[in-house]
């Protein structure tokens, strides 16, 4: 746990008094300080391409009054940098008028431990583990052409001053080990890609040799698409298989359903809290609380305890996402979703792990439903509006389903849509729920954040497919 006042002529007296004096009569705020180790190590063409170590230290103060939200940042972390920050936020708010909302819940409950997986494995032992990966690959098959690996590590400290002396202190560890591998057939190249990751040490996932079950699903991947055929297109059923096929999910429908937009009413669901938005037996869920995952937090940006918040119940719209600004405008509470990219952003409503939970049927039971149709398997790239939800994702590993069964790999089909009317369509919702591998960073404002996904199979009886098939 880093200790910010060790490092400076800042005490922790003078923050206490700067803080609680600049935001003596806003709404909300915080002083929010953040020291961040990361790296990256990449394998690239037989060779340790790049080993990249870096450090970071600053802090972000917030003032709020009524919807006014002022901020300034520094990454010097001292007396005089705090008193500038906070004539900055004093001229900014300069009718401040508000009542500080001192209400912060608390929780004992820690979802991942306080590690540095930096440190915890030397880079000998990093980059011994990528040799492997590129001669486990290479020795498999003479159709591999490319092998790409790569670690990438992070810590961060953060702890949050607020008006009165209150601080709350986290420690996240996060990592991720990605590959992907090329292969080359008759001329045709098709490449997959694999990756694992969450907030844990690199050895919870490495260890046993478990590298080796990921270098196995990118080289699967790859081998697939080989054998992949032109997309159809049209209107048709889709299924979607579980796991990382969520990330659909959270674009097309996540977004929708956090708290700035709708309380800007520029969201499709503004309007809809306590009706019925889904197919029954869809249930949606944001949750920050499962062990050692990726976007789980103990405490979110602000120092709110994150929570599992119960979006969509079979169908009906329950919640939105919210931090404590947007609450507070909405005359609500926060679920826990406030988060930044880092000291230097703003904090917005953003989702953690956003989930479909499991229904009765079995993906069989959807395969065998339909005549005409494809099976999605992964995705890659997406685009979303996030007003109307329209969406277009990009399948990296699908398949055609013809009279009940799955047929020939294809390749360039693209899921076309908007959220709220793919919730409608929604017939069949699997028994078989699974995570995604811990890979997910979502984009929101110009910030990235570490996030996950999970769903069951389902069925959706009515997309657009766009296709390569001529």
């Amino acid at each position: 746990m880093s200790n910010f006042f060790n490092k400076s002529d800042l005490t922790r007296q003078d923050a206490d008094k700067i803080v609680s004096e600049t935001l003596n009569n806003c709404d909300d705020g915080e002083l929010y300080l953040e020291e961040s180790k990361s790296e990256s190590i990449l394998l690239d063409d037989n060779k340790i391409k790049s080993s990249n170590y870096s450090s970071d230290l600053g802090f972000g103060f917030r003032a709020i009054s009524n919807e006014v939200v002022a901020y300034s940042y520094s990454n010097e972390i001292s007396k005089n940098s705090l008193k500038n920050s906070s004539e900055n936020l004093k001229s900014t708010l300069k009718s401040i008028k508000g009542t500080y909302n001192h209400e912060i819940p608390k929780s004992n409950k820690k979802f991942y431990e306080d590690i540095n997986p930096i440190e915890q494995k030397n880079l000998d032992s990093k980059l011994e583990v990528l040799n492997k990966v590129n001669d486990f690959l290479r020795k498999k098959d003479g159709s591999v052409k490319q092998v790409t690996a790569s670690f990438a590590g992070e810590q961060k400290s953060i702890e949050i001053i607020r008006s009165g002396g209150e601080a709350l202190t986290d420690v996240r560890p996060l990592i991720r080990f990605n590959v992907s591998v090329m292969l080359e057939k008759n001329g045709r190249k098709e490449t997959g890609v694999y990756g694992i990751g969450g907030r844990q040490s690199y050895d919870d996932y490495l260890k046993n040799d478990n590298w080796k079950n990921v270098c196995e699903e990118a080289f699967r991947i790859a081998s697939v698409n080989l054998e992949s055929k032109p997309a159809p297109a049209g209107e048709m059923k889709v299924v979607l298989g579980p796991g990382w096929p969520a990330i659909l999910i959270h674009e097309a429908i996540g977004h929708g359903l956090e708290g700035d937009f709708n309380r800007k009413k520029t969201s499709a669901f503004h309007d809809l809290m306590g009706e019925k938005v889904a197919s029954e037996g869809v249930t949606i869920v944001d949750d920050g609380t499962i062990d050692n995952r990726r976007g789980s937090l103990t405490i979110d940006d602000e120092g709110t305890p994150t929570e599992r918040t119960v979006l969509i119940e079979n169908g009906i719209l329950k919640n939105f996402m919210q931090d404590r600004h947007n609450a507070r405008l909405m005359n609500t509470r926060s679920t826990g979703s406030g988060r930044r990219e880092n000291y230097r952003h703003i904090v917005l409503p953003r989702m953690r792990n956003t989930m479909m939970l499991s229904g009765n049927q079995t993906q069989d039971e959807m395969i065998k439903s339909v005549d005409k149709g494809i099976f999605a398997v992964s995705f890659g790239g997406g685009q979303v509006d996030i007003t109307s939800g329209k969406f277009v994702f990009n399948c990296t590993e699908a398949y055609e389903i013809n009279n009940g069964k799955i047929g020939s790999p294809i390749k360039g089909a693209t899921l076309i849509g908007d959220g709220p009317s793919i919730l409608r369509e929604v017939s069949m919702v699997g028994n078989d729920m699974m995570l995604d591998p811990g890979i997910g960073t979502c984009g929101k404002a110009g910030q990235g954040v570490p996030v996950g996904v999970a769903q069951p199979s389902i069925l959706i009886d009515k997309m657009t497919v766009g296709g390569t098939k001529l």
